[in-house]
């Protein structure tokens, strides 16, 4: 077990029963399975819509832990451009001693996720919200990134993008900013867990188109069964 801390932060690594996992302030942030299991269903369902885009994609993952997103997009997209926002120093050394992230071939950016998405001018693919901050009982999304962030990560989108989005309490928060964009969100509710992965795109499939194509992946479909998904429509 390691623990780390840089600014109140609380970074534990230790094994579990199901892996490596990285906890911050208690929320569990990262898990890396043994065996070629790769990571949870979490990540798995946050990465899946690189399977439905270019042979090289580029890839923006905000909140990046201990690269769990970033192994799956791996796995299913060899070849994508990775770059992963995180700013907690304390995490990514976590991430880099025990997680093996360099070898993922992510470039790194240590900032918070506002300020990033304010100066970047390249164009993304998928782009993956995986922000949180607060404790085990008081987790939530950080202070302006529904107001001010999804816009922003509106505007760093290809036209024919995907946005992927851990949610907890704030889904029907984080639901309606992406509806706001047009179209319909799909919403892939984790059971046994309180997380629900929104799931948005201009070309966004058929909640049983995409449980089609996700059972094509070996990994994808071994995920499958704990996911419930809806589709949720514009009013």
């Amino acid at each position: 077990m390691t623990r780390a801390a840089r600014a109140g932060t609380r970074v534990v690594v230790k094994r579990g029963r199901h892996g490596l996992e990285m906890r911050v302030n208690g929320t569990l942030a990262s898990l890396q399975r043994p065996g070629g299991g790769v990571t949870g269903t979490v990540w798995w369902a946050l990465a899946a819509p690189v399977v439905l885009l270019r042979e090289r994609p580029r890839v923006l993952l905000l909140g990046l832990a201990g690269g769990s997103v970033g192994q799956a997009v791996r796995t299913l997209s060899p070849r994508a451009e990775l770059v992963g926002v995180d700013c907690d120093r304390a995490v990514l050394r976590a991430a880099r001693r025990h997680f093996g992230m360099d070898a993922l071939g992510i470039e790194v950016v240590a900032d918070d996720a506002l300020r990033y998405l304010r100066r970047e001018r390249r164009r993304f693919d998928l782009i993956v919200e995986d922000l949180f901050v607060g404790g085990l009982r008081t987790v939530h999304k950080p202070e302006g990134l529904l107001e001010e962030g999804y816009p922003l990560i509106r505007e760093r989108l290809r036209p024919q993008g995907f946005v992927t989005s851990n949610t907890i309490h704030e889904t029907p928060a984080v639901a309606r900013a992406m509806l706001g964009w047009g179209g319909a969100v799909l919403s892939m509710a984790v059971r046994g867990h309180w997380n629900h992965i929104l799931f948005w795109g201009r070309a966004l499939p058929e909640a049983r188109a995409w449980r089609a194509v996700m059972e094509g992946f070996p990994a994808l479909a071994r995920v499958l069964p704990r996911l419930g998904m809806r589709r949720l429509a514009d009013q």
